[in-house]
């Protein structure tokens, strides 16, 4: 079984709203496939974004950039294609 991914151009309503958030945040122009997974369920997407904005935006003693190299290191180490 696998999960149908919600598309950006396919995303509607909350759905919509977070990919805009993260991309716009993220500065990206693409919506990570881990996070189209959620989007059949757009309350969860919704939590599962505000938990990722604490992780990447929070300041602490790693910067964003280096939150970011450690998440990329760790989904190489688990043949992620992220």
């Amino acid at each position: 079984m696998h999960i149908q991914l919600i598309d950006e151009e396919k995303a509607r309503g909350e759905c919509a709203e977070v990919y805009g958030e993260y991309m716009r945040e993220m500065e990206r122009d693409f919506v990570p496939d881990i996070l189209k997974c959620f989007g059949h369920h757009p309350a969860f997407l919704r939590h599962i974004w505000e938990a990722s904005r604490v992780v990447h935006f929070t300041p602490g003693a790693l910067t964003r950039q280096q939150k970011e190299m450690i998440a990329t290191f760790v989904s190489g180490l688990n043949a992620c294609p992220y």
